[in-house]
């Protein structure tokens, strides 16, 4: 005789008056993949951007909720990670930098792929997840099976690597001076290039790499939760669009050179203080753009190569990315795969003279968060509602029925499942992030404006330097009115405020 499936809630229901509530209820859980790219702002089909080709993307907002109004909480890589892991923000942890050790700060931190083995599923990783390198190794705890380490900078041109050389950039994240303390100054070392496009296969890099293996990795999760009833917690990160702008050369032919978007506005917003400021910077590691110490700026024409090869970059994450949901949909597995594409940060090509990250301005902390979930998220919806990466966490929790995130660590993050089910639900006002330099930018984003407090942590009050900008006419900050927009000004102030003083960094 047949026996009939009990609905989710009914299983619920008997597992907590029978005492064995991970086993039932684990069986029905939906598996969850999350998609992270390096370096990704939304300039996608989806995001009204019309000149990137990204189809695979696009389908994936078709599928489900695009966010887009979304901010990572600081625009660095190996932080951005852990706001992604912990809920939490940087202020709150102190872990500001590249080289930031987790299990150092916080060694009983539970993050979110801990939290869902705790709760019976199968956690593993692939490629770019956590940031290895500077002297960070990410975070081995946090899942369940050894993490599939891949290649960020990669080069198949020879004429890339000076004599074939270790590359700056190479040796910094491949932590070369951990294996290597004599090595000195990685300044020292020869440059790479910024860009190449070889007519080779996809799987001549990283990322065609993760997503063949991610798949075959798909295909082991469907046949454990057949025989095993484990949902599966599979995180796949993806290198490009970070530098190296290295990808075959059929993505570099999908645009035409004299048509790409070039930046209108390479001046320095008026009236904004010089710790906000930036020059030069990681771009410079790469030929044929000047190096450090060089004061000649960039060329039109390298300009140009750099931003095409950003725009080709993020047309070879999209393959690779349509890869692997064409996989899960192959298996099957899409209809109960709550699936979410995160990238670390934005990113700047060019605008106010600024490249890549590590700013607090608009172009480095935008950044595009699709969510799929099935039965929850209506196909093709998009929202305002103003978002942090640290939402994810709770977010996720909620989606697959765990208990809420709790910590250790602080909880930062708010679960946009209300907003997934009504696009026009709010459950925040305004978006947090910060930038630390000799003093920490801690920023207010709202619908309308951005004010950003540069201050020692402790200090006080008065030796603050504010900037605001109003972004009602443009994404691309041109003058600071901090002075000039008291009312406003002091309104976000006051709500920075609420924030607890941030942790880590000393005000002397």
């Amino acid at each position: 005789m047949a026996v009939q499936k009990l609905p989710l809630i009914f299983v619920l229901i008997l597992a907590s008056l029978t005492g064995s509530a991970d086993v039932p209820a684990r069986a029905e859980r939906p598996n969850v993949l999350l998609l992270i790219v390096d370096d990704l702002k939304p300039v996608l089909g989806c995001y009204g951007d019309k000149t990137a080709q990204t189809p695979h993307l696009d389908a994936l907002a078709a599928r489900g909720m695009r966010f887009d109004a979304a901010y990572c909480n600081e625009a660095v890589c190996a932080p951005s990670r852990f706001n992604l892991m912990l809920g939490s923000h940087s202020s709150s942890t102190g872990l500001y930098h590249l080289g930031s050790d987790l299990r150092s700060t916080l060694p009983d931190a539970v993050t979110m792929p801990q939290h869902f083995a705790k709760h019976g599923y199968r956690t593993e990783s692939l490629g770019k997840v956590f940031h290895i390198g500077h002297g960070n190794e990410g975070d081995p705890a946090s899942f369940m099976v050894p993490h599939l380490k891949e290649k960020v900078i990669e080069y198949v041109d020879p004429a890339s690597t000076p004599g074939g050389k270790m590359t700056r950039e190479e040796a910094m994240f491949s932590n070369a001076k951990l294996t290597n303390p004599n090595l000195g100054n990685y300044n020292m070392l020869p440059r790479g290039a910024a860009y190449e496009s070889p007519d080779v296969d996809d799987e001549a890099y990283a990322d065609g790499r993760v997503a063949k293996e991610t798949i075959a990795r798909l295909r082991a999760a469907k046949d454990r939760r057949e025989k095993e009833g484990t949902p599966f917690f599979i995180a796949a990160g993806f290198a490009r669009p970070h530098l190296p702008f290295s990808v075959p050369k059929k993505y570099w032919d999908l645009y035409t050179a004299a048509t790409l978007p070039m930046p209108q506005n390479e001046d320095l917003p008026a009236n904004s203080p010089k710790v906000a400021h930036k020059h030069g910077g990681e771009i410079r590691n790469y030929f044929p753009v000047p190096d450090k110490g060089d004061p000649a700026g960039i060329s039109g024409e390298v300009k140009r190569k750099l931003i095409h090869g950003y725009y080709a970059s993020t047309s070879y994450v999209d393959a690779q990315i349509g890869k692997v949901i064409n996989g899960l949909v192959d298996l099957g597995l899409a209809g109960n795969t709550i699936i979410v594409l995160w990238g670390d940060h934005g990113f700047h090509l060019g605008d106010l003279g600024i490249w890549t990250k590590h700013t607090n301005y608009e172009q480095a902390n935008r950044i595009p968060i699709l969510i799929a979930a099935p039965g929850v998220t209506r196909p093709g919806s998009a929202t305002g509602q103003l978002t942090e990466t640290v939402d994810i966490f709770p977010t996720l929790a909620e989606l697959a029925g765990l208990p809420a995130p709790a910590g250790p660590q602080p909880i930062d993050g708010i679960s946009l499942v209300p907003v997934l089910r009504e696009p026009d639900t709010r459950v925040r006002d305004h978006a947090f992030h910060v930038f630390p330099k000799a003093t920490l930018g801690r920023a207010i984003r709202t619908e309308r404006y951005r004010l950003v407090e540069w201050k020692k942590p402790g200090a006080e009050a008065a030796s603050a330097t504010y900037e605001l900008y109003d972004y009602a006419n443009g994404a691309v900050e041109e003058k600071n009115i901090a002075a000039a927009s008291p009312e406003v000004a002091a309104e976000l102030k006051g709500i920075l405020t609420t924030y607890p003083e941030a942790v880590g960094l000393s005000p002397d």
